[in-house]
């Protein structure tokens, strides 16, 4: 993860620059647009942060070191959920919340409520029923 978090710090000054040359492109008079930019390099910084972190928790993958080989990365990459239904559900309650924004503001007061129940289905799918641990 080291190489993804370099990526994302490269990211900052990147944005950075093209805040401050976008600034001046537009007389420092569009402010959504120079917020905006300095907030996805702030985002960049978050996730290098992030990544640079997990990097020292879990170690040098074969993918981090110059020498390390394919059969290294073989096995159990994780737990994924192959069958799951609820972010089908999460999916459609911000499907509706984004149409309520456009046909009416009770239209995401509902959604709200499905994606909530979406939300602690998904995280609770595997603390309950056949698939309990």
């Amino acid at each position: 993860m080291l190489i993804e978090s370099r990526l994302f710090f490269l990211g900052v000054p990147f944005f950075l620059v093209v805040d401050v040359v976008y600034g001046f492109m537009t007389n420092w008079s569009e402010w959504v647009g120079i917020l905006g930019i300095l907030l996805v390099g702030g985002l960049a910084g978050m996730i290098g942060f992030y990544l640079a972190f997990t990097a020292k928790r879990v170690g040098l993958r074969p993918e981090d070191r110059n020498n390390g080989e394919i059969h290294e990365g073989a096995g159990e990459q994780g737990h994924f959920s192959p069958w799951s239904w609820w972010p089908l559900v999460l999916g459609l309650a911000c499907a509706t919340a984004f149409a309520g924004l456009a046909l009416g503001w009770w239209i995401v007061f509902i959604s709200a409520g499905i994606a909530a129940i979406g939300l602690v289905g998904w995280v609770f799918e595997y603390s309950r029923g056949d698939h309990a641990h």
